[in-house]
């Protein structure tokens, strides 16, 4: 030991700028720990009871289980009630509340970081965040505007330039944004604020990507936003009562009071749930066209001739089910067959999107994401599972059940130049003879 100590002692110092090169990411990398550390031990603000003074004085002689269970439920269906209504108003107001509430559940999020990390005082980044928003929605709605309302951009001039441009435009803002964020860097922040760069980002990813598949799913037919939708409200509702009257074994430990008597019980009432609703909506019109915009009278329409997976057919009941029930056949539309799938992914998969949340707000030391609901937490505790759904019903019909559409290649075929359409009829009226749909007088002809 005296040796080692003698030979440490005599050692040549390290050079100069190594020791300050050393100091330098020292302090930095102590800042950065320090703001980690106060972020992680930092308590967060706990959210007061939000429950209207009206229910707490009419509920004030049960006990809180109880209380809880009325305020969700007076509250749920306030919530469906409202739902209803915005069907009822079409689906130019679904759009806009969708946009709405991903704004909102955009802001909860955001508003977690800000707190965790202590970052008001860091130089635009609340400004930046908003515009990153805006960079995001003005690309993925610029491209939907393009795809499901061409005409009305070919009809108007400065529309059809922006359409052109658009990726650019979008590139462009986005690049502004990112350099503003590159300028706004502060020396012993930037760890601090490269978190919240990349938090921003998730973001956006989670709740801007999944509500433009929401709109989406709309335009192919207000049957497939309705459905998964209702399919998840079902399963959360019945889960819920389930587990409260029956609950007995806990399902996962990121939300002790989820069990398996109510995951269980939620799943086969939402299958049956979903068969029922698809059987009553997919017999009108309005609910099963897909939603297109008419230019001649600058407002959408639901009005078409309802495609086969619309259409009652016969079906044989399987051997096994017969000797139950005594039915060789049952009548019902194609689609109630997807809407098993659809029911299946809300009740067994959709659930995983809360769990995630919870597991999300357990990290960083919340019971909600905010306090916009009473007895449900904020937007985006209500839209954990209805984010998920939507990627879900949009992989599911671009799988299953959209092909090409003849309307858009018409009218994508009409913006060619003259001899390019040419082109294309003559390759098309080969290809049909060829087929033996044309014969060769018609050619001629």
């Amino acid at each position: 030991m005296t040796e080692l100590r003698q030979r440490v002692a005599h050692e040549p110092d390290a050079p100069p700028e190594d020791k300050e090169s050393e100091s330098e990411a020292k302090v930095d990398g102590e800042t950065a720990s320090d703001s980690e550390s106060r972020a992680e031990s930092a308590p967060l603000p706990v959210s007061a009871d939000d429950t209207p003074e009206v229910l707490n004085r009419a509920l004030s002689n049960l006990s809180s289980r109880w209380k809880n269970w009325w305020v969700r439920g007076i509250l749920t269906l306030a919530m469906i009630a409202f739902f209803f209504i915005i069907i009822y108003l079409g689906p130019m107001v679904l759009m806009i509340i969708v946009m709405c509430v991903q704004i909102k559940c955009f802001h909860e999020i955001i508003t977690i970081g800000y707190n965790v990390y202590h970052s008001y005082d860091l130089p635009w980044f609340r400004t930046l965040s908003w515009y990153f928003l805006l960079c995001v929605n003005y690309f993925f709605y610029g491209e939907t505007v393009t795809d499901y309302f061409f005409t009305l951009v070919q009809r108007e001039e400065p529309l059809r330039i922006l359409s052109k441009y658009h990726r650019f435009i979008s590139f462009t803002l986005y690049l502004i944004g990112f350099c503003m964020f590159v300028l706004s860097l502060v020396k012993k922040h930037y760890r601090l604020q490269f978190y919240m760069f990349g938090w921003t980002h998730v973001t956006l990813l989670i709740v801007v990507t999944q509500s433009h598949l929401v709109i989406h799913n709309l335009f192919e037919g207000m049957i497939w936003f309705i459905v998964p939708i209702s399919c998840v409200i079902c399963n959360d509702i019945m889960a819920y009562m389930f587990g409260f009257f029956f609950g007995r074994t806990p399902l996962i430990k990121l939300s002790p009071k989820k069990t398996w008597e109510g995951f269980i019980g939620g799943f086969f009432a939402t299958v049956v749930f979903g068969l029922l609703l698809s059987y009553v909506m997919s017999g009108y019109r309005c609910f099963v066209c897909p939603v297109e915009y008419n230019n001649d009278t600058n407002s959408f329409t639901v009005d078409c001739e309802p495609s086969d997976l619309f259409r009652l057919q016969e079906y044989n009941i399987p051997g096994v089910i017969q000797s139950v029930i005594g039915w060789k056949t049952v009548r019902m539309y194609p689609f109630q067959i997807h809407s098993i799938a659809l029911s299946t992914f809300a009740s067994l998969i959709g659930p995983f999107g809360g769990f995630f949340a919870s597991g999300f707000k357990r990290a960083f030391k919340i019971k909600d994401f905010a306090n916009t609901i009473p007895g449900h937490g904020g937007i985006m505790d209500r839209f954990d599972c209805q984010y998920l759904m939507a990627t879900f019903v949009n992989v599911y019909i671009a799988s299953f059940i959209r092909g090409p559409n003849p309307s858009k290649l018409i009218q994508q075929f009409l913006t060619l130049r003259p001899d390019q359409q040419l082109h294309i009829f003559n390759t098309l009226r080969s290809h049909l003879i060829d087929k033996g749909m044309l014969t060769s007088a018609t050619e001629d002809e």
